[in-house]
């Protein structure tokens, strides 16, 4: 599962183009900050590579597998 925290992010679209899945994109919505913020097109083809977070420059992107394995 990816979370991203939209408070945080600048817009930047590092997260959308590394996505090996191709399943980010910047979407419609502003932040509090006026960036368009990233969303998740097809959640259920996620791999939870966690590349989205590793490009992430300002840290707002987290990624877990789900469940309970926690």
């Amino acid at each position: 599962m990816v979370q991203i925290n939209e408070a945080l992010c600048k817009g930047c679209g590092y997260c959308v183009k590394f996505c090996p899945k191709q399943i980010l994109q910047i979407g419609k919505t502003r932040n509090r900050r006026g960036h368009f913020y990233p969303e998740m097109t097809h959640e259920s083809a996620c791999i939870t590579c966690a590349v989205c977070a590793m490009m992430c420059p300002e840290g707002a992107i987290e990624v877990s597998k789900g469940g309970d394995d926690a």
